[in-house]
Order: C-alpha cells, then structure tokens, then sequence
C-alpha cells in the first residue's frame, strides 16, 4: 500500500505519512528494511515530533498506576503494549524495580537512550533488561541484541495478589514473567478447592501454584520446557505448595493418560503459540483442535474445562469454534460461563483487532 517515499527517508526515521489524496494520514517509523516498513503510531494531522512518544510513555503510566492502580495488588504487569499504548514495536513489563523490555523495531532501538530514563520516571523502576529476538534483530537491521543501557539481572521476587513468585530471566521466555494471565490465575484459583486440577502446558508454574494455594485436594502440572519446570518447581518451594511437576510433551503425556483412563475434576489447558503467521494457519488450527479434544477426555463428567489461546491471528469467534468443535467430535457439550483475556494491563487499538492475542474459554463440560 506504500507508494512514493521521499528520497531523504532513513531506517528507523520518523516520518508524516500522506493518504492518495495528499491528506495527512498519520505518523510513524519507516525501516525500508522490515517485513513491516511502516509502522503507523497515531491517525489524523499530527506532526511528527519525538515529544509524542515520551507523551506516549506518560500514558501508558497514566492507564496503569493511575486509572487501574496496579501497584496496589501487583509487583509485575505490563507498562507498555506495543502499537495499543503507540509505542509500535516495544513490549516493557514492570517486575518491582525492573522495566524488562522486548524490542521488534530498529525505531525502538535507536530511541531507547531516550525511552528508558522516561519509562523509569513514569514507573518508579531504576534498572532495565533490553531483549532482542536474533531473528528480528537480523529482520529488522538492529545492530546489537542488547543496548548499553541494557543490565544483567539476578534472579528477583514479585508478588501477585499476594503470592511470590521468582523470575529468573536468563532462564524465561519473553520479558520473564508472563503477566497476562494475572487475572486468570485468580479466577482458576478460585475454583479448585478440594478438587483434583490437572495443569497443562504449566510454564513457570503460576496456575498451579495459586491451585495448590487455594485449597486443590490434588495438583498435577505439566510441561515440556525443563528450564520452566524447574522454575516452576522452585516457585512451589518458595510458596510451600503441594504441586506434582511433570516433564514430558502435553500431546503424548495426555494420550497415555487417555489410555489410562484417568480424569480430573478442573483441567487447564494453556499451550504456546500454535500460529505465528498467516501461512500456519491450517496447521495451527488443527493441532488446536486436536489439544482439545484429547484434553476434554481427562475432565470429568461435570468438571471443569479452562482453554487458552494466544495467537493473535486466531480470532476469539474462530477459537471458540474449534474448541466446541472439539467437544462435539467427543460427543460432549460445553456450558460456556465465561469468556476472558488478558489482563487490563494489556490494552487492545480499535483499529487493530490482532492486539487481542490471548483468549480463554472457561466450561462445565456436560456428557
């Protein structure tokens, strides 16, 4: 959709973007270089000032510790949500005093000397960890995957409603704590209770934890990541709770299960990303609907059913359509009580419907 670009146009610059008719369109970053050369970070007449994105940076403070007040129940959340907080190309988590950062832009990278002591004074934080993927690094043209404001972080604790829990980042995916299921891990937490819980795909164990924490009769969890069980394992130490850690690929280890005929009474199931672009679209989806229909032979009858999704090219409507075509492939049927996502830390745009990444469908599964 790129037509002319003006001669004197540098990766990484800041530029006005005009519509066909020569009308302003909006501002962003151009990298001639990247899969995505224009980087849209606000419509309409705005002149293309790096103020903006130091504004930008007040905002996103603004949302989260003034209107949400997340330091009052949480050390850990999202400060900065990408192209949804007009900061296109950055993701930033708060852990206590640590801004722990993922660039995706050669924009970002290059204003980072200016971003970093903005974001601090709008969080209260005073180190910071910068993450380049080497793959977008190589993308993106970004010379380095660090940056020199960029420091190495012992192992930390946070609290979330309460409940510690370590970060160890050289060991984490991402920006080290996955922040967006805060929510959702006090709202599974709250239904096990005396019950048996099966935790899939468990990552550094925080469904699990608050599980056992809330009274779980029984707490299995799973994951193939080892470094993530560890963690995880480490995490149930620290809390004293009762969890039984598993390494083994989700997909074989339910199939045994399967066989053994062995069921519990609340399942979750929270796997990575099954599609990361348009052309993994089919297999994605299929390799969703085959997780959940093997899964739903391990929920009793009247149990419950969680079921996560975080591809952002999966649709919430599309996602709930796999996962009751699972059900019916079981001859089971779902009574859907609740539809969430991320938390209110994790903003979405209008305009930009993919920013709503993670779904989770929340069931009683009825034979």
């Amino acid at each position: 959709m790129i037509g002319e670009v003006s001669r004197d146009c540098s990766p990484g610059q800041l530029v006005k973007v005009l519509d066909k008719a020569g009308e302003p369109f909006g501002i962003g970053f151009w990298n001639p270089r990247a899969k995505i050369p224009l980087r849209i970070a606000a419509h309409g007449d705005i002149e293309p000032t790096e103020e903006f994105f130091l504004n930008a940076i007040q905002r996103a403070a603004e949302l989260r510790r003034g209107i949400l007040k997340l330091d009052e129940t949480t050390e850990a959340y999202r400060a900065v949500h990408g192209d949804a907080d007009q900061l296109p190309g950055l993701v930033a988590d708060k852990f206590g005093d640590v801004m722990s950062m993922e660039v995706s832009s050669l924009a970002v990278w290059q204003r980072l000397s200016t971003w970093i002591p903005a974001l601090h004074a709008a969080f209260g934080t005073t180190r910071v960890r910068v993450q380049i993927d080497p793959e977008i690094a190589r993308i993106e043209s970004i010379p380095s995957l660090g940056h020199s404001l960029s420091e190495t972080i012992r192992p930390m604790k946070i609290r979330e409603h309460g409940v510690p829990f370590e970060i160890n980042f050289a060991e984490s995916h991402k920006t080290g704590f996955f922040c967006d299921q805060r929510e959702n891990r006090k709202k599974f937490a709250s239904l096990c209770a005396d019950k048996e819980v099966l935790d899939l795909c468990c990552y550094t164990g925080g469904f699990s934890v608050q599980a056992a924490l809330a009274g779980a009769k029984e707490v299995i969890a799973v994951d193939l990541d080892e470094r993530s069980i560890e963690m995880a394992k480490r995490n149930a130490n620290i809390n004293q709770a009762k969890v039984k850690f598993t390494h083994a690929d989700a997909f074989t280890w339910v199939r045994t299960m399967v066989e053994n005929e062995r069921k519990w009474d609340v399942v979750l199931a929270d796997p990575p990303k099954f599609i990361h672009g348009k052309d993994e679209d089919r297999l994605g989806w299929n390799k969703y609907c085959d997780l959940n229909a093997l899964v739903l032979k391990l929920v009793k009858p009247g149990g419950i059913f969680v079921t996560c999704s975080c591809s952002g090219m999966l649709s919430a409507d599309d996602f709930e359509r796999i996962v009751i075509s699972a059900a019916q492939r079981q001859q089971m049927r779902l009574q859907i009580f609740d539809r969430t996502g991320a938390g209110p830390d994790h903003p979405t745009i209008s305009n930009y419907p993919e920013s709503r990444y993670l779904k989770v469908i929340w069931a009683r599964v009825l034979y």
